[in-house]
């Protein structure tokens, strides 16, 4: 009978000490949930884009930064220097591109008038002649002017007159001014140089590395002078807005949580001031694999992440520290 009132007296403590745990998770008034958790690191490693040496670090491990934070930058001397070359190639190929465009100035059309009007009194004058000489020779039969004469008069009458015709097409030409096939081409290069010109700038630009959110600096792994490459981080930042909270939930209890329900979280160092926080995510895998055939107590053991998220304003979580989350019950959006 001792051995029986003992055994008794034994599961009614393991049943009350059960009980008292259960409840242990819940706040006083029965409604919400104590869960117990840790402030997320977030981290993120940053390196260049492109491969130079290191010139300049601007922060050390433990500062904060500010979003757009000029962090490091590369010695960019060379790709400089062809930038400036690209923008004399890009003003070059805009002048070419504003005289085609253009088309013949008005003194250069005049010029090619005159040229005509002389090489057309040209070939009048050597049409003239050679008249004039046929005539003679016509008159005496041949003898009164040589052959020689006659052939080169003939010449000259057809250089000048095909002198004459030049010059009324390129006065054609200088009137119509460029070909489209001509105007279209230097545009073409004027893109092509402008597109140079942009690539080195943005080369340039990448040789300056910046923060992507406000974040602490945790490491700094390249010093002034290394050779920074994409494969070679310089910096690892810990991101600190916002802030998540991981917790795990009991089965028994995954039903009593939904995204958008209210949270106050609190640390050791700060009890008596919570932070407010809301459930953004609850996880639909439990932690731990179950067997394939469990009893109804296993499977209430199984942990389900979850994730609260926090503005902390006032910075007193920090990454990594051990926190307690109240959620109450009955506010999920």
């Amino acid at each position: 009978m001792k051995k029986i009132a003992a055994a008794v007296v034994g599961l009614i403590v393991v049943i009350a000490f059960g009980y008292w745990l259960s409840q242990g998770r819940h706040d006083a008034d029965g409604d919400g949930l104590v869960l117990h958790g840790n402030v997320d690191i977030r981290q993120v490693s940053l390196a260049f884009e492109g491969n130079g040496r290191v010139e300049q670090l601007n922060v050390d491990e433990g500062d904060a930064v500010k979003a757009g934070t000029v962090l490091a930058r590369l010695d960019t001397t060379t790709l400089s220097l062809q930038a400036e070359q690209a923008r004399a190639q890009v003003s070059a190929s805009q002048q070419n591109l504003l005289r085609l465009q253009n088309g013949s100035r008005p003194e250069e059309i005049r010029q090619a008038r005159e040229r005509l009007a002389a090489a057309t009194s040209d070939a009048r004058r050597a049409g003239e002649d050679l008249a004039r000489v046929e005539a003679i020779s016509e008159r005496t039969d041949g003898r009164g002017v040589s052959r020689q004469e006659i052939d080169g008069a003939r010449n000259a009458a057809k250089v000048t007159a095909a002198r004459a015709r030049e010059q009324k097409e390129a006065l054609r030409l200088a009137e119509q001014g460029p070909r489209a096939e001509d105007v279209a081409a230097a545009q073409a290069q004027l893109k092509g140089t402008q597109a140079q010109l942009a690539l080195l700038e943005h080369q340039i630009a990448q040789g300056e590395l910046r923060a992507p959110e406000n974040a602490i600096v945790r490491s700094r792994l390249l010093e002034v002078g290394d050779m920074a490459s994409p494969q070679r981080p310089v910096y690892e930042l810990a991101l600190t807005s916002p802030k998540w909270v991981r917790v795990y939930v009991d089965e028994a209890d995954l039903g009593r949580i939904k995204p958008g329900q209210s949270a106050r979280v609190t640390s050791d160092s700060f009890p008596d001031q919570p932070v407010a926080g809301k459930v953004g995510y609850i996880s639909s895998v439990a932690e731990f694999t179950p067997k394939s055939v469990e009893s109804e107590e296993l499977r209430t053991s199984l942990v389900y992440e979850v994730r609260v998220r926090v503005e902390d304003a006032q910075n007193r979580l920090r990454l990594g520290q051990p926190v307690t989350v109240r959620i109450a019950a009955g506010t999920a959006r």
